[in-house]
């Protein structure tokens, strides 16, 4: 990271600009008196942010995160920091994050890793020192890569609203300034920052969005940034007629009995048609963990034989004869499974999806622990994903003889906190994957193989 103090040779109009947009903003939420703690890297959109803070009169700290991702300077951001603040009184607290060791250990991103560590810690701080308020720096050009990010993704309307200004005890004061602004209000001022190299480049997704995207859409149309800003404003007003339009819904089809919750099948014939019907149950199921491929699986079923069980890590839906029954996971059992009938092509439950495909046989055969390909006609549907338990055993693949399924994670080294996730997959009563781990010799793809049957384990796409 560089070391920037750039000048500029301007009127005070910009700065009195952004001074009194802030100070309007920020005062829609914030009292003068209130404890304000501030996540600082050092970088140019968080040194804006704490010296429109001082200049505002608000009480603040700082604090700053250290991921040990770039060797020296992230050391050397924590050491110009620490001195900065203590030239101005200004409390400071650091933290020194082992964020590769996180991100293995949780199977996230390195910048997934990064985010949990620093909100968890913000947190904490909040809790102990009683700060009213935790104050990131993103930026309205922020709040439109995250809308172009998750466009590129796939997501519902509330995907496409940005940053929230207000999160519980999170705020984003700067939201109401491009980076532009920011940029120039810096130099006005003569704000000394640390510029972080890494941003310079399109290795994360963000900064491709940020270098190759969005300067194209300003090609396009210069105003792209004023005019996103409009557009959020309507698809929020869009979003508001949603949420009515399900409120109505829940009066006439939504009924509560204790933990329990019935919904009217007849809710679900409305002559708005299929995609109707659909953005409704996905709106409701969606804070219970269902999966929008989940909501059209229950809509697809819903005419069908009464019975079928939908599962979530924390809900289970049973179509009934007149009605879906939504039940909390912990209240029906101890065992968590997910039945897979033989016309299903993904299950989601334990944090992960399930992907189920076919095909003929191909020399080419995918022996990756996250793939397990089967030969078909040794399958009997339904087949059942659950967690493993004592006694369950297999023929692990290669081998003759069977095996308890406690032997085979102990001699493959997974440690006692990774089995505690391990699932399998059985057919008939007899285990065929170990997901992730080992398929059952028995149902391997041979010789006489016509039909395999793929199956394949990933992490959940929480925005799904």
């Amino acid at each position: 990271m560089i070391l920037k103090q750039n000048s500029f040779a301007g009127s005070s109009s910009l700065h009195l600009y952004v001074l009194q947009k802030f100070q309007l903003h920020i005062a829609q939420w914030c009292k003068t008196t209130d404890k304000i703690l501030l996540a600082v890297s050092g970088g140019l959109d968080s040194m804006a942010m704490l010296h429109l803070f001082l200049e505002s009169g608000y009480k603040v700290a700082v604090a700053h995160c250290n991921f040990q991702l770039r060797g020296p300077e992230s050391d050397e951001d924590e050491r110009w920091l620490s001195g900065y603040c203590e030239k101005r009184k200004i409390p400071f607290h650091s933290n020194r994050f082992h964020t590769n060791n996180y991100a293995i250990a949780h199977g996230v991103s390195i910048q997934m890793a990064a985010r949990e560590l620093r909100y968890q810690w913000f947190e904490q701080l909040r809790e102990e020192q009683g700060f009213d308020w935790i104050a990131t720096a993103h930026h309205h050009n922020d709040s439109i890569e995250t809308i172009l990010l998750n466009l590129a993704k796939g997501t519902s309307l509330n995907g496409l609203q940005g940053i929230a200004t207000v999160n519980g005890h999170l705020l984003r004061p700067l939201l109401f300034a491009t980076r532009q602004e920011l940029e120039t209000w810096v130099a006005e001022k003569g704000i000394a920052w640390r510029e972080d190299q890494s941003n310079q480049t399109d290795d994360y997704q963000r900064n491709f969005i940020r270098h190759q995207l969005v300067p194209r859409f300003l090609e396009v149309n210069p105003s792209f940034e004023t005019s996103m800003n409009k557009t959020t404003s309507k698809l929020a007003g869009s979003l508001l007629l949603v949420n009515q339009a399900v409120s109505d819904w829940k009066k006439l089809y939504w009924r509560n009995a204790g933990d329990v919750i019935h919904l009217a099948k007849a809710g679900f014939s409305d002559p708005n048609g299929e995609g109707y019907n659909l953005a409704i149950l996905w709106e409701i199921l969606k804070e219970h963990g269902f999966h929008y491929d989940q909501c059209q699986q229950i809509l697809t079923a819903l005419n069908g034989q009464p019975g079928k069980k939908f599962l979530t890590t924390t809900h289970v839906l049973t179509i009934d004869r007149d009605v879906l029954v939504l039940v909390p996971l912990q209240t029906t059992f101890t065992n968590k499974a997910v039945a897979i009938q033989n016309d299903q092509t993904k299950a989601f439950c334990f944090g992960h999806t399930l992907t189920i495909e076919r095909s003929v046989k191909t020399e080419d055969i995918d022996r990756s622990k996250m793939i397990a390909t089967l030969d078909e006609e040794t399958i009997k549907f339904p087949i059942i994903w659950r967690k493993w338990k004592e006694g369950d055993w297999f023929v692990p693949f290669g081998m003759k003889n069977r095996k308890k399924i406690s032997d085979f994670l102990i001699d493959t080294k997974v440690s006692l906190a990774e089995k505690e996730s391990v699932t399998v997959v059985e057919s008939g009563g007899e285990i065929i994957w170990v997901a992730g781990h080992r398929i059952d010799d028995r149902f391997k793809v041979t010789e006489s193989t016509a039909q395999v049957l793929i199956l394949q384990l990933s992490k959940a796409d929480k925005n799904q």
